[in-house]
Parts: C-alpha cells; structure tokens; sequence
C-alpha cells in the first residue's frame, strides 16, 4: 500500500463558527468538536483552513487562530436575521466564495475534505469533485433521527434535509460517526455503505475539564447547553418541583436557541408556575473554563435532552468529577456508563428523572463513588485520541480515492 499523507484540510462548518461561545445561538458541541479537533491536526502538521458562514460585515474575512489554523468567514447571504432553516438558499454563495479562496493557490491545494452537519456536506459534495479530492463527512445530528423522536413544541426537520442527508451519505468517501449507535443509524436510516462508516468518538480538553472545586452546599442540579425544547431543560424543573423534601438549587446556563427563541421566558415563567423559582438561577453561555467551574460545584449534572449524537456536556462533566442524570437516547449511552458514573434514564418522566437524580443530591457517598469512576471513564476520551484515529480515516480515504 502506498502510504497517502495529507496535510492540507478544508474543514467546512458553514452554518455556526467554530469560535462561536458554545451553549449560544447555533453554537453548541459542534463548534467545540471542530475547532478542538483542528487544534490537535495542526499541532500534528496539518494545514487547517475552517469555512464557516460570516454572521456580521464587521467580522475580519480570516482570522488566524492559531499556527496552522485559519478561519475564513464567508459572505453568503444577509449578515444577520437569516436562522438555519434559511441557510440552504445561501449555500450557492457559500461555495462561490469558497471557491474563490481555492483559486488564489495553485491547484490541488486541498489533500481533503471535512465537513461538519448536512449544510456542509452538501457544499462538500460539490467541491468535492470540483477538487477532485476525498469528502470525509461528520453528520453530528441527523433528521430521521430527531424526527422520530421531537420534543413537545419543537418542529420537525424538513424533507430537504433528510434529502440532502441521503445524498451525502451517498457521495461521501467516508463517514464518521460518533458512537456505534451512530453507525447503525446511518446504516439502517440512510443505507449507507457500512465499509464507509467509521466511528470516532469525540474527545474532552482534559487540561481545562477536571475536577476544580467541592461541590456546593445546598446541593445544585445543573444543565448547561442551548435552552430549546429538543435539550428538555423544563424536564429538570419539573423533576425538582417533584423534590420538596430536598433542599437544593438549580442553574441553567445557556441561551436560548433553535425553536426556544420564540418562548425566551418559557422557562422562567415554568419555574414561577411550580413554585421554584427562588431555588432557580438563569445565567448565560459561559467560557469553557468558567463552565468547568460550573460542573465542579453540581452535584450532578442533568442531560434530558430527546436526541444527541454523543452528548459532550455529559463527558466534560464527568472529566470534572460530576456524576450525570441523562436521557438513555442516542450516543449518551455511550457517554455515561449506567450506574457507575451517573443514571442513564428511560423516556422523559419528570418523576423518573427525580428518583434518579435524589440520590445524588442526598447521599455524599454516592456521589463520590460516582465521581471518582466519571473522573476515571472521562480520562480515556481527550481529543488526542479522536485527533489520531480521524487522521486514520483521511489516511484511508485519500489512499482509496487515489
């Protein structure tokens, strides 16, 4: 076998910036993927250009992350206003532009192709054979997916994309999916090639997500991510309303997002309906190491959400000492071992979640038996391990389609 290098990436995440705060907006565990994961490549010689869609004409055209990492922000479509249902019009613009950055440098200046959320990929498809180079696609989340299992309020995934899902899956040289349920997925839901998919698992920054701080008195419940209905965060203050006899407090850090932007004091206005709202905080996204302190001072960390492809809330909080209460769907069954290092639960019973999540809150022993095995689980998921084993599947791709 003749050994195939590359060194030159185009990472497209087209539809939210790889430095976008996470928990914000559009941006959540994706941003936190691509841009840990192009950190790891360039520190391993790779050539990184990120392309991701500019949100306001005051935003440099590229930035300069770091050596070996440039982030170019294209101009497609309107600056501001445009929410994602509305990004496929502008993804035409989106591959002009990238085109235009390819042509200032001599042919066959990419080796490969990553792109990251159906947007992407299927701009990826079409530089794909522009370049003549390998599309490798992470697809994160997926429509059949999330529409088979919506939450109460939110809207399901449009037939253009799944459409467009099934055509990547189809043109792509490789996928990577973050769980073994995540393959399956793409196997049984778009018949993809089962020789094409690989799976990768996301990683941590162990060096910013370790335990900080003594869990607080009294005990906090938290959630932390994007406040939509597919994330269920009104799921935790019901199951604290079921909890009177347990003195404790609840912050949610994030801002609203998705389909929650049209109710922003829905969940405000829950907790005052069930009677906690003095035991509830509301606090906007925070930087990653704020938000390690964060996990540092819960006493466990609650993750109901109806779909994840992986769940890295549930990791960085684990790597943090914090035991987690989550939803038993997609890859968080992956990311937390049941009734080691926190509660996997079945379905989105309030009372369910607070039988779970009493425990925690009730008895120190526990709790840090829990988080002494998450700190332990978490220690074999850093992003070095998910940096070389995605080198592995560009090895693989470029050398097959070569």
């Amino acid at each position: 076998m003749v050994e195939a290098k590359p060194r030159r990436v185009a990472m497209l995440s087209a539809h939210t910036s790889p430095l976008e705060q996470p928990g914000s907006g559009d941006a959540g565990g994706m941003n936190v993927y691509v841009l840990e994961l192009s950190r790891k490549l360039a520190r391993s010689g790779f050539e990184v250009d990120m392309f991701t869609r500019a949100t306001s004409r005051h935003q440099p055209l590229v930035i300069d992350v770091e050596p070996g990492i440039r982030v170019h922000n294209v101009a497609a479509g309107p600056f501001e206003g445009l929410n994602k249902n509305e990004l496929p019009t502008q993804m035409c613009s989106f591959v002009r532009d990238v085109l235009r950055v390819e042509a200032q440098h001599e042919p066959g200046y990419f080796d490969l192709i990553h792109s990251h959320y159906w947007l992407s990929g299927q701009v990826g498809t079409v530089l794909r054979d522009r370049w003549n180079v390998p599309l490798v696609h992470t697809m994160h989340t997926m429509a059949k997916v999330k529409n088979a299992a919506l939450a109460e309020g939110d809207e399901p995934e449009p037939r253009g994309r799944e459409r467009g899902e099934e055509e990547i899956v189809r043109l792509a040289d490789r996928l990577i999916a973050n769980t073994d349920e995540e393959r399956h997925e793409l196997i049984d839901l778009y018949s993809a090639d089962r020789d094409k998919v690989r799976v990768v698992h996301p990683g941590v920054d162990l060096s910013v997500f370790r335990p900080r701080a003594t869990p607080q008195e009294p005990p906090l419940i938290l959630f932390a991510g994007r406040i939509q209905p597919l994330k269920a965060p009104d799921l935790i203050l019901k199951a604290s309303a079921l909890l009177p006899d347990v003195d404790h407090r609840v912050a949610i850090v994030g801002g609203v997002s998705g389909t929650g932007v049209d109710h922003p004091d829905a969940l405000s206005d829950l907790a005052r309906d069930l009677d906690i709202a003095d035991r509830v905080d509301f606090h906007p996204a925070v930087s990653q190491s704020e938000l390690a302190e964060w996990y540092s001072r819960a006493a466990v960390v609650c993750v109901p959400s109806y779909n994840e492809s992986f769940g890295l809330v549930a990791l960085e909080a684990q790597a943090c000492g914090t035991p987690v209460v989550a939803a038993h769907v997609g890859g968080l069954g992956t990311a937390v071992v049941d009734g080691v290092t926190g509660t996997l639960v079945a379905g989105h019973d309030p009372a369910a979640f607070a039988q779970a999540i009493r425990p925690y809150l009730t008895n120190p022993h526990v709790r840090s038996a829990a988080s002494a095995k998450a700190v332990d689980f978490a220690s074999g998921f850093g992003w070095n391990t998910t940096a070389a084993k995605t080198i592995e599947v560009y090895e693989e791709a470029l050398w097959e389609f070569t």
